[in-house]
């Protein structure tokens, strides 16, 4: 007789698209070349779920769908939802309706938002079961197994009308242990690259960040030691991926690639051994490649690197802790662009110390890096950063805290800038810098397939019919 498994419905909430990875809280449909990204951190979580026997579904409901016909098409005995700070009351919504549509059914948040935000948030909504705080596989494996809930590490649940929260989890060690990421449960199709529309997986080979940068939540989420994935291990998942959903291009995601330069070295060697005819992209430091680090990455597939470069104002850069200099990033998108391996730069307006002068300084950093995809940020204090306990403490907060339209719209004023002058300001950097004639020219010259330029002139038309 064949027992009926558990299920377990894992999502994204209803809201805009956006990238909901805890580190990276991004909307972005007014972000030029921020393409959406898999629901990897879910797919990590329902491998976890089916290794125990769950039957599991994973809907992403920034992309459409029903939640309500779904949760009574499905009937899960567990609900798993990320919450993210920009989207926080209406997620908060989604997981009050499945509580209330399933009235059994436990539900599990977990996001960067729980941080800081755990006992209160529990206590105010009692139709959240669990909060997760920190990294979630092993604590939500527990959850699941019905582990006491005093004895789960990383969790905050309500027990007699007490709001209580145990100890951290401590960092996972071993990243080889968790199980590859449950891909047979999304369309992968969806996930494509912005400039070729070529699927695209994402692998995460290592967490964590020593630097903790002043408007960052890497540090925070992830912790401050680097903790990396063997090359064994990655190749292995790529492979999966590569014989089993016929995906050929890869975002290595890492809160910072090469740190290890040997381990990097190394992982490059296996996949060019491996025979793998892959491309991938991948995310740097300014001050951590050189030449042969860069040639060995593009011989085993490197094809894109992005630097957060964050400001062209060495002043900016030394007040918010970034530890490297002007010098450094011009010669390592030097480096990159010699060994052809295309730049893709991030920069930050809005920053408690910006003015006009910074401002213009960085659009003419930007413009002489001359990269090929770039980024202009507007400065967003998140909860467990830095910057927002700066913008706290020095009052740039004016009126409501709104981060509906983070990284786009400005939320906090600098010392000297209003918001609407960095919303002006961050609009005429993008402009200045996409609109330039030598750029397009270069741009239409390098493309290599009608579906580029079809994605190119798009992304072109939308930034011209911006305001």
């Amino acid at each position: 007789m064949q027992v009926n498994k558990k299920k377990i419905m894992l999502i994204y909430p209803p809201s805009p698209i956006m990238n909901r990875e805890d580190r990276c809280q991004q909307p972005t449909k007014e972000l030029l070349v921020i393409p959406p990204l898999p629901p990897t951190d879910l797919m990590y979580l329902a491998a976890v779920a089916e290794s125990l026997g769950f039957e599991a579904q994973i809907k992403d409901y920034s992309l459409g769908g029903d939640f309500k016909t779904d949760l009574l098409d499905f009937k899960p005995d567990y609900l798993v939802a990320n919450i993210a700070t920009p989207t926080f009351k209406s997620d908060m919504e989604s997981v009050a309706l499945a509580k209330s549509t399933i009235p059994n059914i436990t539900t599990i948040v977990k996001g960067a938002p729980f941080l800081t935000y755990n006992t209160n948030v529990i206590y105010e909504n009692p139709f959240i079961d669990y909060v997760i705080i920190g990294e979630p596989e092993l604590t939500l494996k527990e959850i699941l197994e019905g582990a006491p809930n005093n004895e789960i590490l990383g969790i905050c649940y309500n027990e007699n009308n007490q709001s209580i929260k145990n100890d951290n989890r401590p960092f996972n060690e071993d990243l080889d242990s968790l199980p590859f990421p449950a891909r047979h449960l999304v369309d992968n199709t969806i996930y494509k690259r912005p400039d070729n529309g070529k699927i695209q997986a994402v692998i995460k080979v290592s967490r964590g960040c020593p630097y903790h940068c002043f408007f960052c939540l890497a540090t925070p989420v992830a912790g401050s030691k680097v903790r990396t994935r063997s090359a064994e291990n990655i190749i292995a998942e790529i492979k999966e991926c590569v014989e089993k959903y016929n995906i050929k291009n890869f975002l290595f995601w890492s809160d910072i690639f090469n740190l290890d330069r040997a381990w990097t070295i190394d992982l490059c060697n296996k996949i060019i051994d491996s025979g793998l005819k892959i491309t991938w992209s991948s995310n740097s430091r300014a001050n951590t490649m050189d030449d042969e680090l860069a040639s060995i990455m593009y011989k085993a597939g490197c094809r894109l690197v992005s630097l957060g470069v964050e400001s062209g104002s060495q002043e900016v850069l030394d007040n918010i802790g970034k530890k490297i200099t002007l010098d450094q990033i011009r010669e390592t998108v030097r480096i990159l662009k010699k060994n052809k391996i295309k730049v893709y730069n991030y920069f930050v307006i809005g920053l408690p110390w910006e003015t006009e002068e910074t401002v213009e300084e960085t659009i003419r950093f930007a413009i002489e890096l001359d990269s090929n995809f770039i980024s202009f940020y507007t400065a967003t204090p998140l909860p467990g950063t830095k910057f927002f306990a700066y913008a706290m403490m020095n009052k740039l907060i004016d009126g409501q805290l709104d981060f509906n339209s983070a990284y786009y719209v400005p939320t906090v004023r600098s010392h000297k800038l209003s918001k609407e002058r960095i919303f002006e300001l961050h609009k005429k950097a993008v402009k200045r810098f996409y609109l330039r004639p030598s750029f397009i020219i270069k741009t239409v010259l390098g493309l290599r397939s009608f579906t580029e330029f079809k994605n190119y002139f798009l992304a072109g038309l939308s930034l011209l019919l911006k305001k």
